[in-house]
């Protein structure tokens, strides 16, 4: 751009904008800004190429600014038109002139302004089209710090907003303007002159003048996307042309995937233990590894504050470290051998000893040491020599400079960092527009403070952490924030695709001020993180989706299944994040996190009893946690197929959350999840089948294949049962079933033919005197016998046990029945309380419709169905006793039970479990 160029003189001031709309053909332009003098200097419309007029819906002015600490608006100045320029007077004296100028098809403004005063005037905040809380804009405000950028959003306090190192009094405005379209300008700072240039003011002298560039441009649809359009497709007006070749280099995006970077001091006792003549590198990045997943970055740093004590430059350090360069290198690949990148340190500023500044020794330590990546000590930027001097030895050398590189210079590096010289980070860092896959890492430095808010604010920008473990202190409250720090960046790291490309949306509309949302998507999945400074917290419905259907939404830093709230016509995502004590406030603890994710449904899971039954659509590795995921948990790995799982069996003892998660090249592609309730008992025996018989054993009767609505009970729920809550139709299976319980006869011979000892004796046949049932007792069931015991019977028998379902429905048949013989009681078809067992055929009229007898009233009977609540076993037995204590309500209800009756027996051992009450038949499979 030419000094002051050329004055162009009209009332109606020519400002070609190009439009990038789908509203306007493409490379139109719009002709003219128009302007009203009335009032001081004001915009009102807008004419296009096509000769349209586009008008505001009231009168604008053209800037505004601060002098003096009061603030002047354009529309406040005296005009005095001219043919060749537009000047203009403020009261206090100060005066200025408004030109356009037009390049290459981009139109800017120069706004002159000149101290005619006598006294020296601060000029600051420079805002097109005015400070004004009815749209959108930024300047700084509040007291002298190096974050006084605020962004201001209509509905919404404002919002500290980091900007370019040389952008920090950037102003910027825009206008919603008829017709759906909006208007942007961006003012910036281009010299003062005989005047002062401070970060986010200029001092001007009398007689002095300072020179702003106004640029401008259309956009469509959301204030945001004037924001994308300023930073991200013109860089703030830095450059005419970005050259963005590093940034299409496939052997250095690898630093895009890259979260967490530590600097070392070389003669930090972690690194090595002089006592000892031992490194301890390795055990510091298991260290890192336990807490956080491991570094990504390795930075070693041997020089400052020690270079200069004698005549060795930066490199000569390097190689005087205990067992030189080979043991670096050797350290180097240790660390790439777990996923961590090795970097060296390089201080420009090396130039008073011989070779210190040598690109040679910087490629000898590079080369002796495979290092990956060059930390450019005091730099902003890179440069072309340094990249090819990397480059010549291997590829995928990263350039990392100690602060933000501004938007020129973005082309040359793809690394940085934000300052620790910032100690509180605001919420929103606008560098993350310009250059979306610029890896940026938030320094915090572990002698200054905790880190958990700045840990928050990365997550919220997208970006990573360089813990600088340069200044000395350990704090006992590193591992807290390690931890929570590890929470903060595996979703970074799982989700990095979304956080690396231009697609995502700074500050989506919030129901509740002070707790904003980013919105990122990689075109399938949706990322929204969700940053709160509210001490008091907030439970609710946040801000509006758009559910569509082979989608649901997850909240990754819960990992908790959600469902939109819908409030009038629109839905909203509900969120959940922590308050915290308001004496955190404006301190490194505040802030609170949440992080919701739009997933595809390539992944459906359903619990059934304590089976796990997976679906996969697409994707490559399952990982199931017992809880929620973290760097301190441990999931089981399995490919991404269709499975069932035990989860019993895998994570045993365990009641609570279990997480689901689908991989697909290292990204979390889906995530469900699946709550077994504490205490809610699973069924976990299983049913084993005989070889099935034609015709029915002898002493079996058939029960045949039908259907019958399984509705059973038990009024005492403090020990859960099994969830009987709904009545369900059952389809049966013909099958064999005893037609008596099991007697002590049959029980003897089992005895004779096996020999069979319990491993656990107590109590077994207790009833039973020198090895034999007492005299005339042949016929009534076998007591005093476990379940194990029951299952080895029925196994010598070539049997099983029943299971509940068929207990209940070769006693009930398909009508419903209450008693086997009918629904009404008859004292006289059972044991009807008699305090002591009867033969097995004693009640032949108490039968079932299947023809089975003695089902209810002598003897409990076992199934086959052991449940497991996570603290207790218990096994369900059928059909009552003939004891039945009835001095308390408290007591196991004994006597014959009806059919919708059911009775856990809680299980300690064999010896234990056995009793003069129970008994059990058994069933056998039928082809």
């Amino acid at each position: 751009m030419t000094g002051m160029r050329k004055i162009i003189a009209f009332l109606t001031l020519c400002i070609g904008l190009f439009a990038g709309s789908a509203l306007f053909s493409a490379g139109q332009l719009i002709r003219d800004i128009i302007f009203s003098y009335e009032e001081g200097l004001q915009i009102v419309g807008l004419k296009l190429e096509d000769g349209r007029t586009v008008s505001l819906s009231g009168q604008v002015p053209l800037f505004s600014m601060r002098m003096n600490g009061d603030l002047y608006y354009s529309s406040e100045a005296e005009i005095i038109p001219s043919d060749t320029m537009v000047r203009f007077v403020f009261g206090n004296g100060v005066s200025g002139i408004y030109v356009p100028e037009r390049e290459s098809n981009q139109t800017t403004g120069i706004l002159l302004i000149t101290n005619n005063t006598n006294d020296t005037v601060t000029v600051e905040d420079v805002v097109p089209f005015g400070e004004d809380r009815s749209h959108v804009f930024i300047t700084a405000s509040g007291p002298a710090s190096l974050t006084r950028s605020r962004l201001y959003v209509p509905g919404y306090s404002p919002l500290g907003v980091i900007l370019p190192d040389n952008a920090w009094e950037l102003g910027y405005g825009s206008l919603k303007m008829k017709n759906h379209f909006s208007l942007y300008g961006v003012a910036r700072r281009e010299k003062a002159e005989n005047g002062f240039i401070k970060r986010y003011k200029t001092l001007l002298p009398p007689r002095s003048n300072l020179v702003y560039n106004f640029y401008y441009d259309l956009f469509n649809g959301a204030w945001q996307n004037g924001l994308k359009k300023a930073f991200h497709e013109h860089y703030l007006y830095d450059v005419d042309h970005f050259d963005d070749s590093l940034y299409h280099r496939k052997d250095l995006q690898w630093i895009r995937k890259a979260y967490i970077i530590v600097l070392q001091f070389a003669w930090d006792k972690m690194f090595y233990n002089r006592e000892k003549r031992k490194y301890k590198f390795f055990d510091f990045l298991k260290e890192g590894e336990d807490y956080f997943g491991g570094y990504d970055v390795y930075g070693l740093w041997p020089t400052w504050p020690r270079l200069g004590l004698d005549e060795r430059n930066q490199w000569q350090l390097y190689r005087d470290l205990p067992y030189g360069l080979p043991k670096l290198k050797e350290l180097s690949r240790f660390a790439k051998q777990n996923h961590t990148r090795f970097f060296i340190s390089c201080n420009p500023w090396d130039r008073s000893i011989k070779g210190g500044n040598s690109l040679k020794g910087m490629a000898e330590i590079i080369d002796g040491t495979d290092a990956d990546g060059v930390i450019l000590d005091t730099r902003v930027s890179s440069c072309r020599i340094l990249q090819q001097m990397a480059d010549s030895i291997k590829p995928g050398i990263v350039m990392y400079s100690e602060r933000m590189a501004v938007p020129k210079d973005m082309q040359g590096i793809i690394a940085g960092r934000v300052h620790n010289a910032i100690f509180l980070s605001p919420p929103l860092n606008l560098n993350k527009l310009i250059r979306p896959d610029f890896s940026i890492f938030r320094v915090c430095q572990l002698n200054q403070d905790r880190f958990h808010r700045e840990a928050a604010v990365s997550l919220f920008n997208g970006y990573g952490v360089e813990i600088n473990a340069f200044a000395p202190g350990r704090p006992d409250w590193i591992g807290e924030e390690y931890t929570y720090l590890g929470k903060t960046m595996r979703i970074l790291r799982e989700n990095n695709s979304v956080f690396v490309n231009d697609a995502w949306e700074p500050l989506v509309p919030s129901l509740r001020d002070s707790i904003w949302i980013n919105r990122w998507t990689n075109g399938l999945k949706i990322v929204y993180t969700v940053l709160s400074f509210d001490p008091d917290g907030y439970q609710g419905p946040l801000f509006k989706v758009f559910p569509e259907e082979g989608f649901h939404y997850m909240s990754l830093w819960h990992h908790r299944i959600l469902e939109p709230v819908k409030k009038g016509e629109d839905y909203y995502i509900p969120v959940d994040v922590e308050g915290y004590p308001s004496v955190w406030v404006n301190t490194r603890r505040e802030g609170s996190v949440d992080c919701i994710a739009r997933l595809p449904e390539w992944l459906k899971t359903e619990l059934k009893k304590d089976s796990l039954y997976v679906q996969v659509g697409k994707g490559s590795i399952l990982k199931v946690w017992k809880g929620n995921p973290s760097y301190q948990n441990t999931p089981v790995l399995l490919p991404a197929k269709d499975t069932v799982l035990n989860l019993r069996n895998m994570f045993k003892p365990y009641e609570g959350k279990y997480v689901i998660q689908l991989f697909e090249n290292g990204e979390l592609a889906d995530e469900n999840t699946a709550v077994m309730e504490p205490g809610k008992p699973y069924l976990v025996s299983k049913t084993k089948k005989t070889k099935p018989a034609k015709y029915a054993p002898n002493g079996m009767v058939l029960i045949p294949e039908g259907d019958f609505i399984f509705k059973v009970s038990n009024p005492d729920q403090f020990i859960p049962y099994p969830d009987y809550s709904r009545p369900r139709k059952v389809h049966v299976k013909k099958f064999y079933m005893d037609k008596y319980p099991v007697t002590n006869k049959q029980f003897y011979n089992f005895l004779l033919a096996t020999h069979y000892k319990p491993v656990d004796p107590a109590n077994f046949l207790k009833h039973w005197v020198g090895g034999t049932y007492p005299v005339g007792m042949d016929d009534y069931p076998v007591v005093w016998i476990s379940l194990e015991d029951a299952r080895a019977y029925a196994k010598w028998a070539k049997k099983r046990l029943p299971t509940e379902i068929e207990w209940q429905y070769a006693a009930q048949g398909m009508d419903g029945r209450l008693w086997p013989w009918g629904n009404e009681f008859y004292g006289t078809r059972c044991n009807n309380n008699f305090n002591r067992p009867t033969p097995v055929d004693a009640f032949p009229k108490g039968k079932s419709p299947f023809m089975v007898e003695d089902l209810v009233g002598n003897v409990w009977q076992l199934t086959n169905d052991v449940y497991d609540n996570g603290s207790y076993s218990f096994v369900i037995i059928r059909g009552g006793s003939y004891y039945n204590p009835k001095s308390s309500r408290w007591y196991v209800k004994g006597g014959p039970q009806p059919l919708n009756r059911t009775q856990m027996l809680l299980m300690v051992s064999p010896g234990f479990d056995r009793s003069a009450t129970v008994g059990f038949r058994c069933v056998k499979d039928a082809e």
